[in-house]
């Protein structure tokens, strides 16, 4: 339940409330709790975790912790802030040892794999690979997210007494959201949080991409609308017939967004003669977020997005925007995940 890594990044109708300030936080969050044998598990690496890679069609069986390193490697980028590598570890660990404890093998492309290496689960980078990471230049990186999962080695967030479903993903518009108002399911840790950070230090967190009206149509399956093949036809009939055209295909005409989310999302939003959830319109329209507005020019409709993911749990753009302010790993962890504690992975696997 994630998508959009961090390190996939290359980095209207209505315009969405603005983001509130980040709350002052000044005092220190409980910290995961200490491990005498934290060296020692990180040493052992825990229990073997079955990876299908999706690439070669081969399953890699390596020690829990390893995982955790090639899913870091794959889903946050080196140059990240200590406290945001170790909070994206412990989510990480956190993800894999629910699925382990549940013996959920579904989704994974092999009966003999525990998860697979692709956003369906998490994505991660093959062993092999990773050891190639000091001879290309890359020892330094690479000793870096090691040092955050041996720092953080063994811990995982609960809830209740269980690991959590530690989703996370890219960056948001400013808040996250509330994980029924993307799922269908109301998870009590996983609630909409400002999130003002991702915009201050994601060059790529807002995106503008432009496709012909009638694009945008066949990708929702509709027709396009008899008025405005009508209005269409009418912009290279001469000035006064386009500038007449023009206004009936203004974006507040064509489009209108019904409701937001808690998270600042689209929420509904009326398209031709039918209604979409604005997940709905995301995947449709192969859109960073659902956060979104747009814009008519012409022939041409804008649409322009805010922040890349679904938007629940954890923004790894504003976990690293927190660990630049000084924040730690407990606190960016808590911050993202309402209500959660820690445990140790020993606690529900051996």
């Amino acid at each position: 339940m994630r998508h959009d890594p961090a390190a996939a990044q290359t980095p209207s109708a209505a315009v969405p409330p603005t983001a509130e300030p980040r709350p002052q936080d000044a005092a220190r969050a409980e910290a995961p709790p200490a491990q005498p044998d934290a060296a020692d598990a990180a040493a052992a690496g825990g229990p073997p975790v079955r990876v299908y890679l999706t690439r070669t069609g081969v399953v890699e069986t390596v020690p829990l912790e390893q995982y955790v390193t090639g899913v870091l490697a794959a889903e946050m980028p080196a140059d990240f802030e200590l406290a945001a590598l170790k909070a994206q570890a412990i989510a990480a660990r956190t993800f894999i040892v629910q699925r382990l404890a549940a013996g959920e093998p579904s989704g994974t492309g092999s009966k003999d794999a525990d998860v697979n290496d692709t956003i369906e689960h998490q994505v991660y980078l093959p062993r092999a690979e990773l050891e190639e990471w000091p001879s290309r230049g890359k020892g330094a990186e690479l000793e870096k997210l090691r040092q955050a999962v041996r720092q953080t080695a063994g811990i995982v967030m609960t809830f209740r007494g269980q690991p959590i479903t530690a989703s996370f993903f890219s960056s948001s518009g400013g808040y996250t959201e509330n994980s029924e108002e993307y799922w269908s399911l109301k998870i009590p840790y996983l609630r909409s949080v400002p999130s003002p950070w991702d915009a201050a230090i994601n060059p790529n967190n807002r995106e503008t991409v432009e496709m012909p009206l009638t694009q945008l149509y066949a990708k929702l399956g509709q027709k396009v609308p008899e008025p405005v093949q009508t209005a269409l036809a009418a912009l290279d009939q001469g000035e006064a017939q386009a500038k007449a055209a023009a206004s009936k295909l203004s974006a507040d005409k064509l489009f209108k967004i019904l409701s937001w989310t808690t998270g600042r999302r689209v929420k509904e939003i009326r398209i031709g003669d039918k209604v979409y959830t604005g997940r709905e319109v995301r995947e449709k329209l192969d859109l960073r977020s659902s956060q979104f507005t747009l814009a008519v020019a012409g022939d041409t409709v804008k649409i322009t997005t805010y922040g890349y993911g679904h938007g629940v749990g954890m923004s790894q753009w504003g976990a690293n925007g927190m660990a630049k302010e000084g924040y730690t790993t407990t606190q960016i962890l808590k911050h993202y995940y309402t209500g959660i504690s820690f445990q140790q992975v020993s606690h529900f696997l051996k």
